[in-house]
């Protein structure tokens, strides 16, 4: 058996495999409604064929805790009964593949309100414009240009977010979901309260890495109090911002050593695994992007906290996931466009890599 294909432990949860799906929006929810927010058809099918081609943990696109915290009207989100239960159709059936299912819990801050990414590249809709409403952030600090500049969130408003995400971890936990990963990357609400890029506050939640890092330190704890002790909780990370680490320029971002830090605090809070990704703060972050480039990433945080991690970036061949997981650069892969292209890719790597396939029973006269 290749190493990619041995099963991976995390508290009293098996996964069959190493390879798992990202996260990744598809901008296809209802964005008015009663089916609001909902997963529906679309998001059966797509998550469904790559659980039938043999994926081992499948996470779903980032999931708002709240409406104004969607990245875009057409996410989804879970904070109501109707969303609950069309989730708990989805992981009946990626349970029925041997799959575990995952939820991604975020909350968009100053990146909400947007356009679907096919219209206009996802260009910010205004307040009261179309379907669009005001963002909120750590500080009143625009993405970008065009975008509208986000409230300032309250310590009320804080608490109250923080209860939001763990009404959230309680209702994917009631629809059936096996993992709940906290969304503290790509520039969404949790990674600009952690970047001194986004983060300008004077109170209790800037200034400091201690200040700064707070509401993702609570954000854990919530969930984690509410999702059982049997059952692993992941956070996605940004490691790096791709912006200065010079503190004296007024650019200056999240570093690789913050990151290490946040890890290891993250693990005293009971995280089980960290899925290191990158950047998203900036727009004009200058990213050096190639084959496996967030790889050395996980591999840093896992060596320096002991913490499992899960390695994403341009990860699109077989034998290149089975080197990084035999190298101990990470336990696991997460792929997200290779996905989208081959939703059999599983299938397809263990054939490739010698071992037997996972094939669903009603396709087995084709193997």
């Amino acid at each position: 058996m290749s190493v990619l294909f041995e099963p991976l432990s995390l508290r009293s949860l098996t996964v069959r495999n190493r390879l798992w799906m990202a996260p990744m929006c598809q901008y296809s929810a209802a964005p008015e409604g009663p089916e609001t927010g909902a997963p529906n058809d679309w998001h059966f099918q797509h998550l469904g064929a790559r659980a039938a081609g043999g994926t081992g943990l499948i996470l779903t696109e980032a999931t708002a805790v709240s409406p104004e915290g969607r990245i875009s009207p057409y996410d989804l989100g879970l904070w109501n009964d109707t969303q609950q239960a069309a989730f708990a159709r989805i992981t009946r059936f990626l349970k029925s593949q041997g799959t575990v299912p995952g939820i991604q819990i975020a909350h968009a801050g100053r990146k909400a309100s947007t356009e679907r990414t096919w219209v206009d590249r996802g260009a910010p809709i205004a307040p009261g414009d179309g379907y669009g409403w005001q963002p909120v952030s750590a500080s009143a600090l625009p993405f970008d240009d065009g975008y509208t500049t986000p409230a300032e969130l309250t310590t009320a408003e804080i608490d109250a977010i923080v209860e939001e995400f763990a009404a959230t971890a309680r209702r994917a936990l009631a629809a059936g979901f096996e993992v709940a990963e906290i969304h503290g990357a790509h520039g969404y609400l949790v990674h600009q309260f952690l970047s001194p890029y986004s983060n300008h506050r004077t109170d209790a939640y800037g200034g400091s890495y201690e200040g700064r890092a707070r509401f993702a330190l609570r954000v854990a704890e919530a969930v984690r109090a509410v999702w059982p002790d049997e059952l692993p909780l992941f956070f996605r990370v940004s490691a790096t911002d791709w912006l200065t680490e010079d503190e004296s320029d007024d650019r200056t971002g999240w570093t690789v050593d913050d990151t290490v830090r946040l890890a290891a605090d993250l693990g005293h809070r009971g995280v089980d695994l960290i899925d290191v990704s990158s950047g998203g703060i900036a727009p004009n972050a200058r990213i050096e992007t190639g084959p496996g480039y967030q790889v050395p990433f996980a591999e840093r945080i896992r060596r320096e906290t002991g913490l499992p991690v899960a390695a994403v970036g341009l990860i699109t061949e077989a034998r290149q996931a089975e080197k990084i997981v035999a190298d101990g650069q990470a336990d696991a892969v997460m792929l997200g466009r290779e996905l989208l292209r081959d939703p059999y890719f599983a299938l397809h790597a263990a054939r490739e890599l010698g071992d037997e396939p996972y094939v669903a029973q009603p396709y087995h006269r084709a193997y």
